[in-house]
């Protein structure tokens, strides 16, 4: 009788402790659910529905208006077409007055700009300030005294695995939300149309599709902590992708702001060098320690740096006192200062500790930008059927290099020996024949004088790892 009493008893606070297990996960559950609707609650009735309107003309009407084609054939029987983009937006409180921030790409050459807000209220918008940059647009608004406006928060307090929401009208359906994660932060990434890259983005999987840029991303407290703005379809090599979105930080929006309102335009100070971070491994020959300083891989001619006298292989080890130990911090200390501004940098050099004062320049477009190019070449000799250059930060990114040692091949062409003898873009040559290649200078050297008939011996570094190929 005992045993049976005994085992009921047991029995009994299993069921027991299974249902508090169970009543613990619902409450959890419950308390997840209730937070995230609050977050949305809080932002959604700020977002809006962004249409802007445009005039885009053919390659026809272009052709039409060259006066030879205008004097044998005419008018054109047809004309400009208006079309009109659609995005998102949230409205924000600044300065006593309301406005609404979405991206540029959405207004862009906008002739005329309509919000519309949850209420269904339809207001006209006019475009204040544009920051090429940030890919980031503010529009006043008339008559919105009593529209609501979204919390800011701290871009800089995310960490991976927050939980976050965004918030639009993607594919032209209205306030659609969608939940996701951080999946990482301060990634860069290049801009659809060429022009170097956006830096420090926010990736996440919560879902963004064509209509969601301009539109918030929000955190778990409710607050807005980025502008989703570009969306990841597919790989270089057309491979189709999924969950990968990435939204602009609203701190570097919030210290922008101010000039955007006040003045249109944002004016950020410059350098004009081109950096690149210090990899495990690389501190001893720098003479640095782990996580100190920002190598500059090369000098733009003509730039402030230049004037002040940097040079290829500085390590920028800090600015007016402060210590940058990677390029998005060194970024960050210059570009938000003012331009003719004095900025004290302390630099190693041949392990000798320097202070070197630059006058900063005026940041220039992202289009100019790109077409700066260092004052001498970096492509070496080809070879083989090799077109190799000298590894610069903007190729380490494309090709996913942690080094400066050796060049990057960055072209095979097809039915060369090296393409036979299994080169391809991205290898970094270390070695030609076992001498070391630390430049382009000493590849020059090492292939100038062999013919391209000889077997030779290279030591690349792919995916992280050496390997020997044999050309012959």
């Amino acid at each position: 009788m005992r045993k049976v009493l005994f085992g009921l008893f047991a029995a009994l606070f299993v069921v027991s402790l299974a249902l508090a297990q169970g009543s613990v996960q619902d409450q959890i559950a419950l308390s997840g659910q209730a937070a995230i609707k609050a977050a949305i609650s809080q932002v959604a009735p700020a977002v809006v529905r962004v249409d802007a309107t445009k005039q885009l003309s053919g390659w026809w009407e272009e052709l039409f208006q060259d006066p030879f084609f205008r004097r044998f054939f005419g008018e054109p029987p047809f004309g400009e077409r208006q079309v009109t983009s659609l995005g998102s937006g949230f409205i924000v409180e600044f300065g006593g007055a309301k406005y609404v921030l979405t991206n540029l790409h959405v207004v862009d050459g906008a002739e005329a700009i309509r919000i519309t807000a949850q209420d269904g209220r339809i207001l006209q918008a006019e475009l204040v300030g544009t920051d090429q940059w940030l890919d980031l647009a503010v529009l006043a608004l008339k008559d919105a005294d009593d529209l609501p406006t979204a919390p800011l928060g701290s871009s800089s307090a995310l960490e991976v695995g927050d939980w976050v929401i965004a918030i639009g009208n993607p594919l032209g359906f209205d306030y659609t939300v969608t939940l996701g994660i951080v999946s990482a932060l301060n990634r860069s990434v290049p801009r659809p149309d060429g022009s170097g890259y956006f830096r420090r983005m926010i990736q996440t999987d919560a879902a963004i599709n064509p209509g969601n840029s301009g539109g918030p991303l929000v955190n778990a407290s409710g607050e807005v902590v980025g502008m989703n703005t570009i969306i990841a379809r597919q790989t270089g090599m057309g491979l189709a992708v999924e969950g990968i979105n990435f939204a602009v930080p609203i701190d570097e929006i919030k210290r922008v702001l101010p000039q955007l309102i006040s003045q249109g335009v944002v004016t950020r100070g410059w350098l004009g060098v081109y950096i690149q971070n210090i990899t495990p491994g690389m501190e001893e020959q720098f003479g640095v320690a782990p996580g100190e300083g920002v190598l500059v891989a090369d000098v733009v001619p003509g730039s402030p740096a230049q004037e002040a006298g940097l040079q290829s292989g500085d390590v920028i080890v800090s600015v007016d006192g402060v210590p940058v130990g990677s390029t998005d911090e060194l970024q960050t200390e210059i570009m938000y200062r003012t331009p003719g501004e004095v900025v004290q940098l302390e630099i190693i050099r041949d392990g000798e500790r320097l202070t070197v004062p630059v006058t900063l320049g005026e940041r220039p477009s992202e289009e100019e930008l790109a077409g700066l190019q260092p004052e001498e070449s970096e492509q070496g000799i080809r070879k083989f059927g090799l077109t190799v250059q000298a590894i610069t930060p903007e190729l380490a990114e494309r090709y996913g290099l942690d080094t400066t040692r050796g060049v990057v091949v960055v072209a095979v062409e097809p039915g060369s020996k090296a393409y036979w003898g299994g080169v391809e873009e991205g290898d970094v040559i270390l070695e030609v024949n076992r001498q070391p290649i630390i430049t382009v200078q000493d590849w020059n050297a090492a292939v100038q004088d062999l013919s391209e008939d000889e077997e030779v011996l290279l030591t690349v570094l792919r995916g992280g790892r050496t390997r020997f190929l044999l050309l012959r």
